[in-house]
């Protein structure tokens, strides 16, 4: 029996092919380009969520940023840009499902682990006040998205 169970096979096989014409073409063993990938994924992904939102909470703007992206203020700035408005709007609430998700399964931005989630009420979300690490890793979440939807 080979050493790799069912669900691996079933799980990568639809990638098998396309990833060995990758190694060959590249003459870069499989392993190798899989550890490459992984540290892209840090250096382009993780590394900027990090530093954005230590930079964020200390200089205290998160809960700024964040507010001055949800309100519907007519004489803002983004007013005059409804793409980034729009957009932005969108990454503040994946980012607030992210930092709740996250916040509650280890005990981060301030939330209890295990906590439960609070919000969504009959499918509706309840926009709420976002404050503190919250609002931080809410600003850190969206200001990433940004940065990769520019590249």
């Amino acid at each position: 029996m080979s050493s790799e169970g069912p669900n691996k096979l079933s799980r990568f096989g639809p990638y098998r092919h396309a990833l060995k014409a990758i190694s060959t073409r590249t003459g870069a063993p499989l392993p190798s380009l899989v550890l490459s990938f992984a540290v892209l994924h840090e250096l382009t992904a993780i590394v900027p969520l990090v530093g954005v939102f230590y930079g964020a909470r200390t200089l205290g703007i998160g809960e700024r940023i964040v507010t001055a992206i949800t309100e519907d203020d007519p004489n803002s700035a983004l007013t005059k840009h409804s793409w980034i408005r729009e957009n932005s709007k969108k990454w503040i609430n994946e980012g607030e499902d992210w930092a709740g998700s996250v916040g509650r399964k280890y005990g981060f931005f301030g939330l209890d682990k295990g906590q439960s989630a609070g919000g969504d009420v009959d499918g509706k979300r309840h926009h709420h006040v976002l404050a503190g690490d919250v609002a931080n890793a809410v600003c850190a979440y969206a200001l990433t998205k940004v940065c990769l939807a520019m590249t």
